[in-house]
């Protein structure tokens, strides 16, 4: 800046014109830095908080979901592992014949062998129990009159060892009860099946595998039967009687076996003892999940085990009766635990009902006080079961 001659930059503030220097005018209009400040966190903050409330459920429904859908995929996929369990208890496939010897009541057990049809060695749990008057007076020859076969089908746990005592008490209860027979000798041989993948038998346990193993169960005991009737034509051979026995899931193989596998020549199928059924792995799914809004009652389409007793009930009767019960057609014995903490009265009920819907002759026992794995632990079981056999095997009553 220039300044006039004898004035110094001090003494400026003396000029008061000078000290004011215009300037132009804008259009511009002025804004408030502090307020435009203000205004702006005030957006962000109300922006940042309604975007808070929104993602707090989005974020916890969409984990529920995926863990729910987790779920679902992992009951699907493992199927089998929740259904079978032959590694429980832990030592399962260690239990021994021996161990149980003495609490069989004389009973005595072997451990046969037999393969599959695609090969799987099995195991089988085999005793002979002679019954009848002429047997318990020793007036029996070697020769039986009637042969009569049980095929055991055990649950989903355990192994068929730690079952024999009480299988081997019902078998005692009905040789005491043979002695009131009229004449007539009965070869009792009753046949227990280890599952593929239970106790001592090879493979992994799917349906399909254990109506395989039931099948050449089957036709082990045809085999057998063969053999100790002297192995005589087909024609002259007095077919084998066979019961088929199944608790639990083996109540599914069971009726699996009669209504989808063909009978041998010379075997019978004389009866089915259901203890503890269901009427199908579908069934048990909407009892284990009543909740509608649960998505597991809805994965039946999935299922590849279906265990349908209550469908093979239909099938068996079309194999065994036309417009008009047959008196070939086999008696459905059904033991139920009075105090099943696992499967509902209403299942078996249902099993009851359909037997009457298509002419099977059926027959039906509440055991009191028992849970679903005690009806065999306790003696009103064990008596049901051995006064059932006992109508159906004695001579003056059974068919031959």
């Amino acid at each position: 800046m220039l300044f006039p001659n004898g004035v110094s930059r001090l003494s400026i503030r003396g000029f008061p014109n000078l000290a004011i220097i215009p300037s132009r005018p804008t259009t511009t209009p002025r804004i408030s830095i502090a307020s435009n400040i203000s205004n702006t966190l005030a957006c962000r903050r109300k922006y940042y908080h309604v975007e808070g409330l929104v993602l707090a459920p989005v974020i916890f429904g969409g984990l529920f979901v995926a863990l729910w859908t987790w779920k679902c995929f992992m009951l699907v996929t493992f199927q089998n592992k929740i259904i079978y369990m032959p590694g429980l208890p832990p030592n399962a496939r260690r239990e021994k014949i021996e161990d149980y010897a003495s609490r069989c009541a004389g009973v005595q057990w072997r451990e046969e062998r037999v393969r599959a049809a695609d090969g799987t060695d099995l195991a089988l749990c085999v005793t002979d129990v002679d019954l009848g008057s002429s047997v318990t007076s020793g007036q029996a020859d070697g020769r039986p009159d009637i042969a009569f076969y049980i095929l055991y089908f055990q649950g989903n746990a355990s192994s068929i060892p730690p079952r024999l005592p009480d299988l081997s008490s019902a078998l005692c209860m009905l040789k005491r009860q043979s002695m009131g027979w009229d004449g007539g000798n009965v070869r009792c041989t009753m046949v227990c099946l280890s599952y593929r993948g239970y106790w001592t038998s090879r493979g992994r346990p799917t349906e399909k595998g254990l109506n395989r193993d039931a099948t050449a169960a089957l036709n082990w005991i045809s085999q057998l039967h063969r053999n100790s009737d002297g192995g005589g034509t087909e024609g002259s051979r007095t077919p084998a009687q066979l019961v088929l026995w199944g608790q639990s899931i083996g109540a599914g193989v069971a009726t699996n076996l009669a209504a989808e596998t063909p009978m041998p020549a010379d075997v019978h199928l004389n009866s089915l003892i259901l203890e503890t059924p269901f009427t199908s792995i579908r069934a048990m799914l909407e009892v284990l999940y009543p909740q509608k809004w649960l998505p597991y009652r809805y994965l039946w389409p999935f299922l590849r085990n279906h265990l349908d007793s209550w469908n093979n009930l239909g099938v068996i009767s079309q194999k065994y009766t036309t417009k008009e019960p047959s008196p070939n057609a086999p008696v459905v014995f059904i033991l139920e635990a009075a105090k099943d903490e696992l499967v509902p009265h209403e299942l078996s009920q249902k099993l009851h009902d359909r037997c009457l819907d298509v002419q099977l002759p059926v027959m039906k026992k509440a055991v009191a006080g028992a849970f679903h794995n005690d009806t065999m632990f306790r003696g009103e079981g064990r008596r049901a079961v051995s006064e059932f056999l006992s109508h159906r095997i004695s001579p003056t009553r059974g068919r031959t």
